[in-house]
C-alpha cells in the first residue's frame, strides 16, 4: 500500500488554549514519537495573514505525519492521545489525507515522502519546506509580501497555509488547486517565478524539499465548512 500523509491544522480561541499550544510546540514532542504506526513527523507553528509571513499567529498550529496506509492515518489519529488533546483544546481542526505524486529534496536530513506508484489525475497539493541561510533573511522576508499577496488573491487557490517549525528559519508552505496546470501557471509567473529564480542564483536555501501530493479524504471543517467544498463548487 502507498504511504500516506496527514495534514492536521488546529484553531486555538481563546488565550489559555493559545498558551497550551504553543508550549505544546515543545511537549508534545515525547507523545508524538510514541504514536503507534507514524513515521515521520513534525509540529509546526502558523504565519499571520495569508500564512506567508515572519509574524507568528499563536491562534494556528499544524501537525505533518506519515502513516503506512489510509485506514492506520485515520483510526490513529481518530485514537492517539496527543492528537485526542489538540482536538479538545482547539475552536476548530482540519486533517488533509493525501499520496505523494512526486518529491524532490530533504526534510532534516530525511527523504520523509514516498512516492505512490499511481498517478491520478485532478486536484493536487504542494508543499515546499526550507531552511532558510541565516545571512539572507532579509532578503528573503522581503520578498514574501509580494508573494503572499499574489496567492490570495489567485482565485483558483483552494486552500493556503505558510506553517513552519522555527519562525524565520524553517519555513513550509502548503496550498490546494484545481489541477496542475494551474498550479504550475501560478509558480511560473510574477513575484514567486522571480523568488524562485533568486532561490537558485543566489543559493537562499540550506535545504530544501519540493513534493505535490493527490488527496484522498478529509476529516473535520476549516472556517465553518470544507475547503475542499470550493473543488465541488468548481
Amino acid at each position: 500500500m502507498p504511504q500516506v500523509v496527514s495534514l492536521s491544522f488546529f484553531r486555538f480561541d481563546t488565550p489559555a488554549a493559545r498558551l497550551w499550544a504553543f508550549a505544546m510546540m515543545g511537549l508534545a514532542r515525547r507523545g508524538m514519537s510514541r504514536v503507534p504506526g507514524i513515521g515521520f513527523w513534525k509540529l509546526c507553528g502558523s504565519g499571520t495573514g495569508e500564512g506567508f509571513t515572519p509574524k507568528p499567529n499563536l491562534s494556528v498550529y499544524a501537525i505533518l505525519a506519515t502513516w503506512p496506509d489510509l485506514e492506520t492515518a485515520k483510526s490513529t489519529i481518530a485514537e492517539a492521545t496527543v492528537f485526542e488533546k489538540y482536538r479538545r483544546r482547539s475552536g476548530e481542526n482540519w486533517t488533509i489525507y493525501m499520496n505523494t505524486a512526486s518529491v524532490r529534496g530533504a526534510w532534516s536530513g530525511q527523504a520523509p515522502f514516498e512516492v505512490g506508484t499511481t498517478r491520478k489525475e485532478g486536484p493536487v497539493a504542494a508543499l515546499t519546506r526550507a531552511t532558510i541561510r541565516p545571512g539572507i533573511l532579509g532578503r528573503f522576508w522581503g520578498r514574501v509580501p509580494d508573494i503572499s499577496a499574489m496567492i490570495g488573491k489567485d482565485p483558483n487557490v483552494i486552500f493556503k497555509a505558510g506553517i513552519g517549525e522555527v519562525p524565520w528559519l524553517h519555513q513550509v508552505t502548503f496550498s490546494i488547486w484545481p489541477d496542475t496546470q494551474t498550479m504550475n501557471g501560478f509558480a511560473r509567473t510574477g513575484p514567486h517565478a522571480e523568488a524562485i529564480s533568486a532561490v537558485r542564483s543566489e543559493g537562499w536555501f540550506r535545504e530544501e524539499l519540493y513534493a505535490r501530493f493527490s488527496l484522498l479524504s478529509e476529516e473535520g471543517s476549516w472556517g465553518g465548512t470544507s475547503p475542499l467544498a470550493r473543488l465541488d463548487a468548481s
